[in-house]
């Protein structure tokens, strides 16, 4: 038999990065008590209206732009029936028809066979982002045999971006998320934190023999971690596989990711597809948006979107951003992932570059091999990094003006990481390192003295 071909597509949820929901005026805010931050609308008591939130509007049209969407000028809201407990009016508010953004794309890159040396850059096609309400959030108390509803997180503001089946395992499945979390993070349109659920993956998998049509596909909710995105994505390629081949059928259904046991689980089926019933939002006019050369002259600019004055301001993207750090410093290409990777990296690097006489491709081997390592090891953050970058010059300098062994600088790394508010020169003179010059001396003395007695 030909070999299986793996089909990935993603469709992920966002939550926008704004001081009050979609729809109403309640605050967002993670951790909250429960139904602090509910009002009258999120709780859809009769009579109430939704009033469109400009922030989360400009954050999707950010997004579209940062990721070469065409944005449409006109888009419309429309409502999905369901039923659930934690969706108080029976029904959500999307953009089914007609989304603000349509057909992107997005480059990620990866490594070949876990070499960070070999790396290749791939494309996949963003069919559309809408936005959306979220719904509340159900806790299942299994001991109660009861499930009470947290309703904080209803009408939050969501960014659906949906991608195209353009993936074939779970590593390029994550490379792509990442590159998407990384994107929302610097334009601020979404925090992106997936443990706190900021950012949601459902991942869609088929697999099919080459030149045949697409096989029946299984849907993985709410994945919740990279890493785990990865793991779902190649066991459930895995699962078809073996199912087919052993002459079972695939269903179509919903399956989630156990994390502690490894595998998917069933949740629901889909043969029966559900009717939600989508219509036009009767209290939501068409959302308009405008560019230059559509903005009429006597338009007040507080009250419209301005697509052009969006793209003008939009940051350096985290491509860019890779390509001025090679540029710029000289350094590795992989490195310059590894930097923007963690939160924080890449400014700790450049700060310390100005703040020493050390070239920037000895400084990134500390960075990255003693730095990173060890708050790795600690778990921690940049942010939470005992040694600032202060420090860390301060240490480099003393390296660069071979005042210290590398030796010795290792040791007073060491020393730097108790977080005690010493400086380097301190922790030398404390612990009676060998200055390299006294040391220089002493070897000359000893040298010579060596040459008398080869000439006696």
């Amino acid at each position: 038999l030909a070999p299986w071909v793996p089909v990935v597509g993603l469709e992920i949820h966002a939550q926008i990065s704004s001081n009050s929901k979609l729809f109403s005026g309640s605050q967002v805010q993670f951790a909250a008590p429960p139904n602090s931050l509910v009002s009258f609308f999120d709780a859809s008591l009769p009579g109430t209206l939704p009033v469109l939130n400009r922030r989360c509007v400009e954050a999707a049209v950010m997004t579209g732009l940062a990721l070469n969407c065409s944005i449409n000028k006109k888009s419309l809201f429309d409502r999905k029936h369901y039923f659930y407990a934690d969706l108080p009016a029976g029904y959500q508010i999307t953009q089914q028809r007609v989304p603000v953004a349509v057909n992107g794309s997005l480059s990620y890159s990866l490594c070949i066979d876990n070499k960070m040396s070999q790396m290749v850059t791939k494309t996949v096609r963003i069919k559309q982002i809408q936005l959306e309400q979220d719904s509340g959030k159900s806790l299942h108390d299994d001991t109660r045999s009861q499930t009470l509803v947290d309703l904080n997180r209803a009408g939050v503001g969501l960014m659906e971006v949906v991608m195209e089946p353009d993936m074939c395992c779970g590593e390029e499945a994550a490379a792509a998320v990442r590159e998407l979390q990384l994107i929302l993070q610097t334009l601020g349109s979404s925090q992106a934190v997936m443990a706190e659920g900021q950012l949601r993956v459902d991942a869609n998998v088929s697999v099919h023999h080459p030149g045949e049509p697409y096989g029946v596909r299984t849907e993985v909710k709410n994945i919740n971690s990279i890493r785990f995105l990865a793991k779902a994505i190649d066991y459930e390629i895995q699962r078809q596989i073996e199912e087919l081949e052993s002459g079972g059928t695939i269903l179509n259904e919903t399956r989630a990711f156990d994390s502690k046991l490894g595998c998917t689980v069933p949740m629901r089926d889909k043969e029966g597809k559900q009717d939600y019933r989508f219509m036009p939002e009767p209290n939501l006019p068409p959302l308009i948006l405008y560019d230059a050369k559509s903005l009429p002259a006597n338009m007040n600019h507080q009250q419209v979107i301005n697509i052009d004055w969006i793209h003008e301001r939009l940051p350096d993207l985290p491509s860019v951003k890779r390509k001025k750090l090679v540029e710029q410093y000289g350094i590795l290409p992989e490195h310059s992932f590894t930097l923007l990777n963690e939160d924080g990296l890449a400014e700790f690097f450049e700060s310390v570059v100005k703040q020493t006489q050390m070239k920037p491709k000895k400084v990134i081997g500390w960075i990255l091999k003693d730095l990173l390592s060890y708050l790795k090891q600690h778990s921690l953050t940049v942010k939470e990094s005992p040694v600032s970058s202060f420090l860390l010059a301060d240490l480099l300098n003393l390296l660069e003006k071979k005042e210290i062994s590398s030796t010795a600088a290792k040791q007073v790394l060491a020393e730097l990481w108790k977080g005690e508010g010493k400086t380097p020169l301190e922790i030398v003179k404390e612990q009676k390192l060998e200055l390299l010059q006294d040391q220089k001396e002493l070897e000359q003395i000893c040298q010579a003295v060596i040459d008398g007695h080869k000439n006696e």
